[in-house]
C-alpha cells in the first residue's frame, strides 16, 4: 500500500471522540475548539491611533500647501478622548482613542512643533495611521470555527475578544506500549543482550505534541497470551492503542497474531523506507496502530500515519506537511515503487535553494541520525534515481512534530 493510501485508510478507521470541557485560555494551547467562537465586540473596540502623532480633520489641511494648526490638547492610551474639538490638532499616542470628527493621524516625525502649534507638510493622506473600530474583527463575526486546533496567536485573539474560557474537545487517550524481551526501562540495570527502551519516551512526546493524552503502559513481553490480554484491557480504556515493535514476520513478532485473536487487521506493510512494517486494525471497536520497532522507522511512520489518526480523533484535520525545496548534495538510487525518506542536514546553497547533505547513518535504528540532522528528504516512488543537484522536497523536523 502506498503511503498516501495508508494514511487515508488509517484515518477512515477513526472518528472524533465524544466529550467536551470548558477550560481557561491558559490551558487551551494545542487543544481543539468544540464550538464556533463569535466576536462579542469589534476589534479594535474603538477607532484609535496606530502611531504617536497628531489627530486632526483632513478637511482642515490646506490643499497642496503647508498647514499651521493649533494644538488643542492631548490624549494617551487608556484616556477618554474629548467629545469635541474645533479646528486644530490633538497630540495623540499609539492606541489612544480618536476624538469624534478626527479622521487622520500625522506621525510626529512628519510634524514641526512651534510652541502651541504645529506645521504640517502638504501631501498628507486622508485616513492615514488609523485603526478603525472592527478593522481586525467585526462585531458578531465568526472568529474561529469548531475543529480548530488552537495556537498561541489564537489565544491572543480570544483574549482580545474578552474570553477567559473556551469549550474544547476532549483530548483522545492513546495507550502506548513498547514490545520485546530485549527492552529495559531507562535507569535500570542493563542485562546482557538488552537495550534501553528508547521508543516509548520518543513516542510519548510525539503523542503529546500531536494533541493526545498519552497513557504509558510500559513494555509488553514476547508472550502472545499475555500481550493479547494487555492489549484488550488497553482498548477498553483508551481511544487508540499504539505499539512499537512486534509487527514484522519473525517468530517472536506476536503483535499481529494477537491482533488477529482480538479484532481485525485492516492492512499491514507500507511501500516506504524506513517504516515498511506498519499494522493498522481494530481491537473490538478501538483502532489499533502497530509501529515498527526501529526508532527511525517509528518516528517516520508516526508522522505520516499516527498524526492524521490522532487529529481525526481530536476532531480536527491534520495540517498538510510543509515541504520545502532543497538541492541534493548527493545521488541516491532507491527501489522503484517505494517512497524513501533520507535524513539530511541543510546549509545555504550557491543560489536561493538550500543544499541538503545526507547523514552517513542510514540504518533505521540510528537515533543519532535523527538528532544530528535537520529533517527528511522525500523521494517519490519513481524515478528510482535521484541525481545530485536535483531539486527535491524537504520536510524539516519542526513540520513533523505537530
Amino acid at each position: 500500500m502506498t503511503l498516501a493510501e495508508a494514511g487515508a485508510r488509517a484515518v477512515s478507521l477513526v472518528a472524533p471522540v465524544a466529550g467536551t470541557q470548558a477550560l481557561p485560555l491558559s490551558q487551551a494551547d494545542g487543544r481543539v475548539l468544540a464550538q464556533d467562537v463569535f466576536a462579542g465586540l469589534p476589534l479594535p473596540p474603538f477607532a484609535n491611533s496606530a502611531v504617536d502623532g497628531y489627530a486632526l480633520r483632513f478637511d482642515d489641511l490646506a490643499p497642496g500647501a503647508e498647514t499651521r494648526l493649533p494644538v488643542l490638547g492631548r490624549v494617551a492610551a487608556g484616556e477618554t478622548a474629548p467629545s469635541e474639538f474645533g479646528r486644530g490638532a490633538l497630540r495623540i499616542f499609539t492606541g489612544a482613542p480618536l476624538p469624534p470628527g478626527a479622521d487622520t493621524v500625522v506621525m510626529q516625525e512628519d510634524v514641526a512643533r512651534e510652541g502651541d502649534a504645529i506645521l504640517l507638510p502638504p501631501g498628507l493622506r486622508r485616513g492615514a495611521n488609523l485603526r478603525p473600530a472592527g478593522e481586525d474583527v467585526a462585531r458578531g463575526a465568526r472568529a474561529f470555527e469548531a475543529g480548530r486546533r488552537l495556537r498561541p496567536q489564537d489565544l491572543g485573539l480570544l483574549a482580545a475578544l474578552g474570553l477567559e474560557r473556551v469549550t474544547l474537545r476532549r483530548r483522545p487517550r492513546v495507550a502506548l506500549f513498547s514490545t520485546g524481551d530485549e527492552l529495559t526501562e531507562p535507569g535500570g540495570t542493563l542485562p546482557p543482550a538488552a537495550i534501553y527502551d528508547a521508543n516509548r519516551p520518543m513516542l510519548r512526546a510525539l503523542l503529546a505534541r500531536a494533541g493526545a493524552e498519552p497513557v504509558d503502559l510500559g513494555i509488553l513481553r514476547d508472550d502472545r497470551d499475555g500481550l493479547a490480554a494487555r492489549l484488550k484491557e488497553a482498548a477498553r480504556d483508551c481511544d487508540l492503542v499504539i505499539t512499537s515493535g512486534g509487527v514484522s514476520v519473525g517468530e517472536e513478532d506476536h503483535v499481529r497474531a494477537a491482533l488477529a485473536t482480538l479484532g481485525s487487521l485492516d492492512f499491514w506493510q507500507i511501500a516506504i523506507k524506513p517504516g515498511k512494517p506498519v499494522a493498522v486494525g481494530t481491537i473490538a471497536d478501538t483502532p489499533f496502530l502497530g509501529l515498527p520497532g526501529n526508532p527511525v522507522a517509528a518516528f517516520v511512520t508516526f508522522a505520516f500515519v499516527a498524526r492524521p489518526m490522532i487529529a481525526r480523533l481530536a476532531g480536527t484535520a491534520c495540517d498538510p506537511l510543509l515541504r520545502l525545496p532543497v538541492r541534493l548534495g548527493f545521488s541516491h538510487r532507491g527501489k522503484p515503487g517505494r517512497r524513501e525518506f533520507l535524513r539530511v542536514s541543510v546549509e545555504p546553497g550557491a543560489d536561493a535553494v538550500p543544499l541538503a547533505r545526507r547523514h552517513p547513518g542510514e540504518g533505521a535504528g540510528s537515533l543519532a541520525s535523527l538528532t544530528q540532522s535537520d529533517g527528511l528528504v522525500e523521494l517519490a516512488e519513481d524515478p528510482a534515481l535521484a541525481e545530485e543537484g536535483s531539486i527535491q522536497p524537504f520536510l524539516p523536523y519542526s513540520a513533523l512534530l505537530g
